[in-house]
């Protein structure tokens, strides 16, 4: 029974795999799917290119039996092998300082850990709400970022100490370096991208987009051209279109606009294709090649998997890894002339077990 089964799954995805091919034309694909399974929600993914890891925080379900606490899951990069974990920390990112070999976590406290053994260092202060982290090779610094005040706080990844802070002016979503001492971190709700200079710790100026985008998302960088990607859920001006606004890191020139296939909450750029990538919750992904220093182009829209909102690149093969998880059916609609609950979008029904997935893209 168990071979037929595996028979008619494989003459399955041969079916569908072929019918995703000639409905996605184009250069990329899903090249393997890993479920790790476990509960909790998650955020942003993180590759540790020269530690070969890969970091996904997971939150916790207090209702489930037995209850299952907050924690950052640790895979082997290469075969999304589970390669450990380090417990009760509910954070949204993760980050590694590969000189130090410590690893950082946008949590309240922000946890600090050795990545040979993931054992925890020591937890850091801080104020405000921390989301979005960067690390900076530039002066061995890391950036948590917050919607709320402190915007920026800034540590020493060596020590773990708190440096200082930096005012944005508004709620920042991500953040780029180019290693050479300028920080980018595009303000979601100012539809601005911030220019920080590492050394001096000071914002030196704001590259306002306009009309061109708003619901600063993603952002990404092509360091050699100096070419900023900022993926916006709208293309601030109705109709709503969600948007790649591309500009120049140098002086903040906007230098074209290309539509995305979905609201982007995650962007990356890869030097070696010279391709942009920005990944949507509504199981998108759209390619973006950079032709020339001031020449792009929509290459590919590609199906991933619903809920597959946020991305990390992967330098050493090339490949983009998303996650998502398969949900179970909403909750009932509320009753006509009631009070919607408060959130960002339509009520989400329960995840369904064991199907949290780990996607790896690839050409």
């Amino acid at each position: 029974m168990r071979r037929a089964s595996l028979a008619i799954t494989f003459t399955m995805f041969v079916a569908i795999g072929s019918a995703w091919q000639a409905a996605n034309p184009g250069p990329y694909k899903i090249l393997k799917t890993v479920k790790t399974g476990g509960l909790g929600g998650f955020d942003y993914i993180y590759a540790d290119v020269a530690g070969r890891r890969l970091y996904i925080p997971r939150g916790a379900q207090p209702a489930a039996t037995p209850p299952v606490a907050a924690r950052i899951t640790v895979f082997d990069l290469d075969t999304l092998a589970p390669a450990g974990e380090i417990p009760d920390i509910r954070a949204n990112g993760a980050a590694v300082d590969a000189k130090s070999g410590h690893g950082f976590a946008s949590s309240k406290p922000v946890a600090m850990w050795d990545t040979k053994t993931l054992k925890l260092i020591k937890t850091i202060e801080v104020q405000g709400n921390p989301d979005g982290i960067l690390q900076d090779p530039f002066n061995q610094r890391i950036y948590i970022l917050s919607h709320q005040a402190p915007h920026v706080t800034v540590i020493d990844a060596k020590t773990g100490d708190v440096l200082g802070t930096l005012d944005l002016g508004g709620a920042p979503e991500q953040a780029v370096t180019d290693g050479k001492g300028h920080i980018y971190v595009d303000v979601s709700d100012k539809a601005n991208v911030a220019v920080i200079d590492a050394k001096a710790m000071t914002v030196t100026a704001h590259y306002d987009l306009g009309d061109k985008g708003s619901g600063l998302a993603g952002l990404a960088m092509d360091v050699k051209n100096q070419v900023l990607f900022v993926a916006c859920r709208n293309s601030g001006a109705p109709p709503a279109q969600p948007t790649m606004v591309i500009l120049s890191a140098k002086d903040g020139k906007i230098l074209t606009t290309l539509p995305l296939a979905g609201g982007s909450d995650g962007a990356a750029f890869n030097p070696a294709s010279m391709e942009a990538f920005s990944t949507h919750g509504n199981g998108t992904m759209t390619i973006v090649r950079e032709t020339g220093p001031a020449s792009f182009e929509v290459e590919q829209n590609l199906d991933t998997m619903t809920g597959a909102k946020t991305l990390t690149l992967d330098t050493k093969t090339n490949h983009i890894l998303t996650m998502a998880a398969e949900y179970g059916p909403p909750p009932a609609a509320p009753p006509p002339g009631s009070t919607p609950p408060k959130g960002r979008g339509p009520a989400r029904g329960p995840m369904l077990p064991d199907s949290f997935s780990i996607l790896v893209v690839g050409k």
